[in-house]
């Protein structure tokens, strides 16, 4: 490629400036400038020595310094949100977000900011986008936030309640709800995070007939499955699976004698082993119940519970589990804030509480939650009263804490698109915690 041919020159709101196809490539093909090159990233001269692009300059030439350096500084006189919005232009988000923050570190996390929601109370859910935004579910409502935290049109529910809302892309949302009595209509839909329109509803179909029916707790699969509990009112109670592309229903695994699936609380879909982890926990049930389904030949193949058995008063008051399958166990909390684990390998097995991973008692708070799990990139992150506590190692020793002092207790926290959002029980403030990019050299 010639020094001439390399050369570009662009007029971008009425301001020129030059640069070179080798710059314009770090953009990535999925960018606007990308379009400017064929398949060998040679660029196509035109009779035109200068492009035009009517878009704000000053942006343009924040991002045309980022792609030269790889590193973002941004202008006093330049809003953040407005340079978010020329990079979504120009294809170039993933870019600002790589300069802006790290890569995800729980040891590492720092708050970047608060946002008070919409109602007073407890919230029922957050649950972290794949872009970096996130979705709070409080009573019939869903808000929905994007990577630059700025509030969609909420997602409105016609006074049911939401038990728990996924993420299946950027664009698209699943809520799951109580029925609506009398009307005997499905307890899932398929809502636009965009705009908070209604663009599918999921139902349960028992017996060739349609059923209403209460959706509880969701998980997703990579091959493109919906997972949800379901409470129905004839005989089908247990776990529903629904194709995400045609929202058909594709299978149901029905809740075994003895056994509790409709009434679970969490889901996790594993896909090591092609499992679904099922877990009915206290205080839902007087009695916690944690299984592994396999879909393929409808059968239990793992199992544990605390009824009929010689355990503890802890072992009864599991308020969460989560199913870790590089160590082939699953971990859980109790009540007391304490973690256990239970071997995958030994079905029924007792629960081995680990003095190493006891968590850092504080003062209990006035209206203390129950305390939460999640798993991110071989770290393991607890919720206990109003702080977050991260292990790390094969004895999943403590190594850091999240705490803010205001907000009050932790209702529920998430993570993705690299960032923790964490939902407080008062007036449904939630953090975002980020990781700092590296110091530069």
């Amino acid at each position: 490629m010639g020094i001439q041919k390399d050369r570009l020159r662009f007029n971008v709101g009425g301001r020129v400036f030059e640069t070179t196809a080798t710059t314009l490539a770090n953009a990535g093909r999925n960018s606007v400038f990308g379009a400017m090159f064929d398949e060998n990233w040679n660029f196509q001269s035109t009779n035109s020595d200068e492009h035009f692009v009517d878009r704000n300059p000053d942006c343009f030439g924040v991002l045309l310094d980022l792609l030269r350096t790889q590193e973002l500084y941004l202008p006093s006189n330049i809003p953040e949100k407005l340079l978010y919005r020329e990079a979504l232009y120009y294809g170039l988000l993933d870019h600002v977000r790589a300069a802006k923050w790290g890569q995800f570190d729980g040891n590492r996390l720092r708050l970047s900011q608060s946002i008070a929601g919409q109602a007073p109370g407890d919230g029922t859910a957050i649950r972290a986008g794949p872009d970096g935004g996130c979705c709070v579910a409080h009573g019939s409502m869903v808000h929905v936030y994007d990577w630059m935290l700025e509030e969609h049109p909420p997602i409105n529910l016609d006074y049911q309640r939401v038990n728990d809302v996924g993420w299946i892309d950027s664009e698209s949302v699943v809520v799951s709800v109580c029925e609506r009595l009398g009307r005997g209509e499905g307890g899932m839909g398929l809502f636009s995070s965009s705009t908070g329109e209604l663009r599918y509803k999921f139902h349960v179909s028992h017996e060739n007939q349609a059923k209403s029916f209460t959706a509880g707790a969701l998980s997703f699969s990579s091959d493109y499955k919906i997972f949800s509990s379901c409470k129905g009112r004839s005989n089908e109670y247990g776990v529903g699976v629904w194709d995400q592309v045609t929202g058909k229903q594709i299978d149901f695994f029905y809740e075994p004698l003895g056994w509790s699936l409709g009434d679970a609380d969490k889901l996790q879909w594993l896909e090591g082993t092609n499992c679904l982890l099922v877990a009915t926990l206290f205080p839902r049930k007087d009695n916690c119940y944690i299984s592994l389904l396999d879909f393929r030949d409808k059968n239990m193949v793992w199992s544990w519970s605390d009824i009929g058995a010689p355990i503890t008063v802890d072992e009864k008051r599991v308020r969460d589990a989560i199913a870790m399958e590089e160590s082939n166990s699953i971990c859980v909390v109790n009540e007391y804030e304490d973690l256990g684990f239970i071997d995958l390998r030994m079905n029924g097995g007792s629960i081995r509480w680990s003095s190493r991973s006891r968590l850092m008692k504080g003062m209990m708070p006035d209206e203390p939650c129950y305390p939460k799990l999640a798993l991110h990139e071989g770290q393991l992150f607890s919720s206990m009263n109003d702080s977050i506590s991260v292990f790390c190692g094969p004895d999943w020793v403590l190594t850091s804490r999240l705490r803010r002092s205001y907000g009050g207790s932790i209702c529920d926290f998430s993570i993705g698109g690299d960032r923790l959002f964490a939902l407080h029980s008062e007036e449904n403030v939630f953090d975002i915690w980020e990781t700092p990019s590296p110091p530069i050299i």
